[in-house]
């Protein structure tokens, strides 16, 4: 996500915070996510939708991903907007650390920006993050396992 800050170039984003949070913490707000567009394969129709985001402190959407230059990829990656109740819970009870990697992140943004140093980029190694229950699955739009 480091690209969407410029690498913590673009005025007002130049701090960027690495927020760790508990597993069931975030297991918690795929489970009560909806998406933020009607979708008929998982709503059962447009009210049942509506009623869901009426009730819900949670928006989802899949957008392209995109890798650390930018360029998007044939992936989706997934976006969560927390309000209400559970921006007070992500806030008061489900972080764990906090740490400042502005510096970090303005360090590697000669790499990130520059193909011939790419290979130089520090980025951790991603996986899909594993969504056991296929309830919540289904709810989020994952293909079943």
């Amino acid at each position: 996500m480091m690209y969407r800050s410029g690498w913590g170039a673009k005025e007002n984003q130049e701090v960027t915070l690495a927020i760790r949070l508990r597993r069931e913490s975030f297991d918690w707000i795929l489970r009560n996510a909806v998406h933020s567009t009607f979708i008929s394969e998982i709503y059962q129709d447009r009210a049942a939708w509506e009623k869901a985001i009426s009730a819900s402190s949670i928006r989802l959407q899949w957008d392209p991903d995109h890798d650390p230059a930018g360029i998007k990829l044939e992936r989706r990656a997934i976006q969560l907007g927390l309000r209400g109740d559970a921006l007070v819970k992500y806030a008061h009870d489900w972080i764990v650390e906090i740490e400042d990697i502005s510096e970090f992140v303005r360090d590697q943004r000669e790499y990130a920006q520059a193909p011939e140093l790419y290979s130089n980029l520090l980025i951790p190694r991603e996986e899909t993050y594993p969504v056991t229950d296929s309830k919540t699955r289904s709810l989020i739009g994952m293909p079943t396992a």
